[in-house]
């Protein structure tokens, strides 16, 4: 098989498969960094929350690079997985909105270590036009395709106020970027061509607080059970 064949990035996988293939990934990251040289399928998918089996059909994707009795090497499966994923390409980022959510994103470390770098920084408020944050100017949106001098290969992470996301939305679609990452707790009206992916920090709450009260009442159910035969 040809070196480039084998490193291009298998099509096809489903999307459930990449998004626990991204989590396999930031496990195996830290993993390296502790100095841990091989891992079961056990313990990676424990340390994923996933079931085992359901690990061992997405790595299958990939092709089989686990050892019986030995497990998965670590450095070999991280590299499969970024190879499959993009992670191991150099896409550049910007960032629309840089409020303390547009802040808290530009001194994320987990970019870097993905293969992601925030290259600008964009916002409406004349307030911080021109400002640095982390070695990075703050650009009005008016320059937003000056900037983005390759917009194919960029992604867009929009941290802005609701009302003002499907504005920049737009704008980024215009000037040609086709990936975005919405942090504004609203849904956007795009083109099918451009890759929306939303983050709604207080729906994942929400469904956090359904699994703890689920969790709660599953413990007073249980607790009641046993008072109940002990009176009995």
């Amino acid at each position: 098989m040809d070196e480039n064949e084998s490193r291009a990035p298998r099509t096809g996988l489903p999307s459930a498969t990449v998004e626990r293939l991204a989590i396999y990934l930031g496990v195996l990251n830290t993993l390296e960094e502790q100095g841990v040289a091989t891992i079961s399928s056990g313990e990676l998918a424990a340390a994923a929350d996933v079931n085992p089996a359901q690990l061992r059909k997405d790595l299958s994707h990939l092709g089989s690079y686990g050892i019986r009795g030995v497990g998965y090497d670590v450095q070999s499966l991280r590299f499969h997985i970024d190879q499959n994923i993009g992670s191991a390409e150099d896409w550049p980022v910007v960032i629309v909105g840089v409020g303390n959510l547009g802040r808290a994103l530009v001194n994320h470390s987990g970019f870097l270590s993905r293969g992601f770098r925030v290259v600008a920084l964009f916002d409406a408020d004349p307030a911080v036009i021109g400002r640095t944050v982390e070695g990075h100017r703050i650009h009005p949106l008016t320059e937003l395709a000056a900037v983005v001098t390759d917009p194919q290969a960029t992604i867009a992470v929009i941290a802005t106020p609701v009302h003002a996301a499907q504005q920049v939305a737009d704008q980024l679609v215009a000037a040609g970027v086709g990936c975005l990452l919405n942090f504004a707790a609203t849904g956007l009206d795009l083109p099918p061509r451009v890759t929306v992916r939303r983050v709604d920090l207080g729906s994942e709450l929400q469904i956090l607080a359904y699994h703890r009260l689920r969790s709660l009442a599953d413990t007073a159910m249980a607790s009641n059970v046993t008072v109940s035969a002990l009176g009995d």
